[in-house]
């Protein structure tokens, strides 16, 4: 579904990427684990079109997609669920979930695609005339991943959801996730929490300084010794 090839991204003097590639089967689960500064990020931002590339090749269901405006990537299908959640804060839940659908004018569908993601998320459900600024951490990422359903996405790019949220939050937050992917969305996801990554992973790639210096399957890379000590927390045997 995606091929990223030779991907080289420079901010400055500073080489963020140093021309990485990685591919993202259709209905499969990608994770990229590294730690802050790996150039994950800017994997994502770069895919998305949010950041112009050096050089190198990012192709979408057979079609080069590399320096394509951001508006005509998300059109094609691709979505970017930031870090961050950056909702719309003095928008309420609802209006939030219709700016996702912006680029959509499919009035009856999209009804029955906000039904969904309150389905997923009953809390925003109950909560759809609040203002989202005024929602807690794990609401409002609630809501970020909602926001980029709503334009009914067939790559769901995720950058840290999980970043600053309590455990129990967590645990729902990847629930979700394996969900969404069960409905059919490939995805792409970037997460500190390696573990529960890689968990559901069905594949993974290790970022380091802006190179790919492990790949594997999610398994291959949970019984990995190298990466037991440096991102699982665990002693190398």
């Amino acid at each position: 579904m995606l091929e990223v090839r030779d991907l080289h991204v420079h901010y400055g003097g500073i080489k963020a990427l140093r021309g990485i590639s990685i591919d993202v089967p259709k209905n499969k689960i990608v994770t990229l684990i590294g730690a802050n500064g790996a150039g994950k990020s800017t994997t994502l931002r770069s895919i998305i079109g949010l950041v112009k590339s050096a050089s190198g090749k990012v192709t979408y269901d057979g079609q080069d997609i590399t320096g394509m405006k951001t508006k005509d990537i998300v059109k094609k299908g691709i979505v970017l669920v930031p870090e961050g959640r950056r909702v719309f804060s003095d928008l309420t839940v609802e209006e939030n979930l219709i700016l996702g659908a912006y680029a959509r004018n499919d009035r009856n569908e999209i009804k029955k695609d906000m039904n969904w993601v309150y389905e997923l998320f009953p809390i925003l459900k109950e909560r759809y005339w609040q203002q989202a600024g005024t929602l807690s951490g794990g609401e409002q990422q609630m809501l970020a991943v909602s926001r980029a359903l709503m334009s009914r996405p067939k790559l769901l790019m995720m950058d840290e959801p999980s970043l600053g949220l309590a455990p129990l939050i967590v645990k729902n937050i990847f629930d979700i996730i394996k969900q969404i992917h069960n409905e059919g969305v490939t995805i792409l996801l970037i997460e500190q929490n390696a573990k529960a990554a890689l968990q559901i992973a069905d594949y993974g790639y290790v970022l380091e300084t802006g190179n790919i210096t492990i790949k594997g399957t999610g398994g291959e890379l949970m019984t990995n010794d190298n990466i037991k000590k440096a991102y699982l927390g665990e002693a190398a045997v």
